[in-house]
């Protein structure tokens, strides 16, 4: 018992956050699944699936700085069960559907608005009002909460979508979101303060900064504008553009019926895809862990380079066996998510942690664009060509370059660049 209390709360909010991740990134996952079946059914085009998948993307993205916004000034709980019950209304309609329209309303629009307020930001959010020390694993234990997502319901989704159908699996994701939301209502909390708590780290409780009193939007646009104003800014951003396009936009989206082209099955595509989750579950955390004690540049500077190499090296893994896939899972893996935490750091150095929530969701909405573009634009080239091949390496060649522009971050070993905080009030 005398263990328990030494737990402070922060973990808690931690694990709560987590699983709530856990399930944003299941939901969004499930497109990837069911693209061949909506196809196979209703006889959609895959650059109309591939739409609304990228609508989705977009959405997710761009609502991100207003939900932090919105959740700094009315709190994370009502925000989180909200933007939850939300999702799950969308997805138990998505059954009834028979139209492109509907897709494109249900999970373009309502899925990718809904889940976006539980979005990528929500990990420097948590860090940054919960931790004074660990941040950056915080950030990478969090992130990693989206790669467990994928690993925990893309083979369960495939698995149910081939031997009970789609609409099945559907439903038992909606029953996923539901017995959520008590958990989240239950134990979330919005400050150390409300508990009588100092941040974990802290010695002393310090006085939480006030509620922004402001218009949610206005708020928003204002720290983006403090943000602009920095070259960092743009380079960190850019980086994190082309981090979208290849991971939720081409992998993500893509990768699935990259396989199937080649002769492998829906499920074998959807486990390789999970196995991708389960190292960028490891390589997230590490990632985080790693974050705390490196020059941030040359971390992003070798995640982006040995993930364009493993794009250059995918179409022809696709030509060999499901064992050369294997070495292609496991290093894209190890970067899916890496990047976040040192981005994150470096960010804060550049803003400030005053709003560092806000600003993690604004890049998070350029990541998106890059998300949404490549997700569209590779079902285009897959109609086209007849294959996959042009969008991988593009792709790659994206990230060799990515690689190089972000050693420009800021100046200095092991030192990120300090700016004056952006406040947004």
């Amino acid at each position: 018992m005398q263990k328990f209390h030494r737990l402070h709360y922060a973990w808690v909010i931690v694990a709560v956050t987590f699983a709530a991740t856990i399930m944003v990134a299941g939901v969004r996952a499930t497109p990837t699944v069911l693209i061949v079946p909506y196809r196979d059914e209703f006889h959609w085009s895959l650059a109309t699936i591939s739409f609304a998948v990228s609508l989705n993307l977009l959405l997710y993205g761009a609502v991100g700085p207003f939900a932090a916004a919105v959740m700094d000034r009315f709190g994370a709980r009502p925000t989180m069960t909200l933007a939850l019950a939300a999702t799950a209304a969308a997805v138990a309609l998505t059954p009834a559907m028979d139209q492109a329209w509907q897709l494109i309303a249900l999970w373009g629009v309502v899925v990718g608005l809904s889940t976006g307020f539980v979005g990528a930001y929500l990990s420097a959010f948590i860090a940054a009002r919960w931790f004074a020390t660990r941040e950056g694993l915080v950030v990478g234990i969090l992130t990693a909460g989206f790669a467990a997502g994928q690993l925990v319901f893309l083979p369960t989704m495939a698995a149910l979508s081939t031997s009970a159908g789609w609409r099945i699996a559907s439903l038992v994701l909606v029953a996923a979101v539901v017995l959520l939301l008590p958990v989240i209502a239950v134990l979330m909390r919005d400050r150390p303060a409300d508990l009588g708590l100092a941040r974990y780290g802290e010695t002393n409780q310090s006085r939480p900064a006030p509620a922004p009193a402001g218009n949610p939007v206005t708020v928003a646009f204002r720290a983006l504008a403090a943000g602009m104003r920095s070259r960092d800014f743009w380079l960190i951003a850019g980086g994190y553009f082309a981090c979208g396009a290849t991971t939720n936009g081409l992998i993500g989206t893509h990768l699935i019926p990259a396989c199937i082209d080649h002769g492998l099955s829906e499920v074998a595509g959807a486990g390789l895809l999970a196995a991708t989750g389960v190292f960028a579950l490891v390589g997230g955390t590490i990632s985080g862990w790693l974050s705390d004690r490196c020059d941030n540049r040359i971390l992003l500077c070798c995640y982006y380079g040995f993930r364009g190499v493993a794009l250059l090296y995918l179409p022809f893994a696709l030509d060999m066996s499901f064992y050369g896939l294997t070495l292609f899972s496991m290093v894209y893996g190890l970067d899916w998510i890496a990047a976040a935490p040192p981005t994150v750091r470096l960010l804060t150095g550049v803003v400030g942690s005053e709003r560092i929530g806000i600003m993690v969701a604004w890049i998070t909405v350029i990541h998106q664009i890059g998300s949404a573009l490549v997700a569209y634009f590779a079902g285009v080239l897959r109609n086209a060509f007849g294959t996959y091949f042009e969008a991988f390496i593009i792709s790659g060649m994206l990230l060799v370059a990515v690689a190089v522009m972000v050693l420009f971050i800021g100046a200095g070993r092991g030192r990120e660049p300090e700016v004056e905080p952006a406040i947004a009030v």
